[in-house]
């Protein structure tokens, strides 16, 4: 067993594909099998099962995915160790995002790392809270941002930015009754048709826990995951939704949208830096964490919420 084909098979693992791994690791397939098929006769076990979405992990390939990725979080460290001796940032780090984060973050990100981090390597992934909390805890992620999350033992969290969370309309045309501006009350938020994500995600579960306390029952019209895919709903005239002002700015549709903040009670939104309490920050780690707060602090907070009732 070399640390090569240990890191061919994590790679395959995670993806669930030796397609999408091979273009990732940027070698071709065949020679990517050959080497966890290696691996496999070196084991004298069968580490992966092949379905008709690609592979998945049998129970010894399980077992070794674990071994697998502690063992390259180790020699990752171990090399940041060595290059911060030379105050050098040096090694990989992954960073989880949230879909509502990703797009605004990835390109600066990819950027600040290509400018100031050159020897070091990236690696975006998106998820819900859920998941990147998960990934955190397992050794995926090194740093991940997170919506609103609950206290963990095994993470270390940092507040970097809260917001206010607003009800977000299509714009009325100028014929129409004038637009309905000002704070809005949780309690009329029944009133209105609302398009939010699954379950999973966190604005869902604020919205639904101040409803249950309120004894309130939204209308919920239409699940969607997509942030963008929200908004675009919204400016088609299928709902309202329920967002920050700063996800509305960033949408690039701002002027097409209206957004009033919820009061009585207000919900926030707080967007967390988190990462292994475990773990001993590296180099890089701390310079990554400098990266991402400062893109978190200069995030487009947006204009259009309207505090004060009017």
């Amino acid at each position: 067993m070399n640390l090569k084909q240990l890191e061919y098979f994590v790679q395959v693992a995670e993806l669930g594909s030796f397609s999408r791994a091979a273009e990732v690791l940027d070698i071709a397939q065949p020679a990517l099998s050959r080497q966890v098929r290696a691996l496999e006769i070196e084991l004298r076990e069968n580490l992966l099962t092949r379905n008709g979405r690609g592979v998945a992990l049998t129970e010894a390939g399980r077992r070794l995915f674990e071994h697998g990725v502690a063992i390259l979080q180790h020699v990752a460290q171990a090399r940041e160790d060595m290059g911060a001796s030379r105050d050098e940032p040096i090694g990989h780090i992954t960073i989880g995002l949230p879909p509502s984060l990703g797009r605004q973050l990835t390109l600066p990100l990819i950027d600040a790392f290509r400018r100031s981090l050159p020897k070091a390597r990236l690696a975006v992934v998106e998820g819900l809270t859920a998941h990147i909390t998960e990934w955190l805890t397992s050794g995926r992620v090194d740093l991940g941002l997170l919506h609103n999350p609950q206290a963990h033992a095994a993470l270390e969290m940092r507040p970097l930015l809260r917001e206010p969370l607003c009800l977000v309309s299509r714009n009325r045309p100028a014929s129409t009754a004038p637009q309905p501006r000002g704070a809005l009350p949780y309690r009329e938020l029944a009133d209105y048709p609302l398009i939010v994500p699954e379950r999973q995600h966190v604005i869902r579960n604020l919205l639904e826990t101040e409803a249950t306390l309120a004894g309130l029952q939204l209308d919920i019209a239409w699940e969607v995951s997509s942030i963008p895919a929200i908004i675009d709903l919204v400016c088609a005239g299928y709902g309202h939704a329920v967002l920050t002002a700063g996800a509305v700015a960033a949408s690039g549709r701002a002027d097409e949208l209206t957004a009033r903040v919820l009061v009585e009670p207000g919900l926030t939104s707080v967007i967390c830096l988190a990462r292994s309490s475990t773990k001993r920050p590296t180099a890089l780690m701390r310079q990554a964490t400098r990266v991402l707060s400062e893109l978190v602090s200069a995030l487009p907070q947006g204009t259009a919420a309207q505090s004060q009732p009017g």
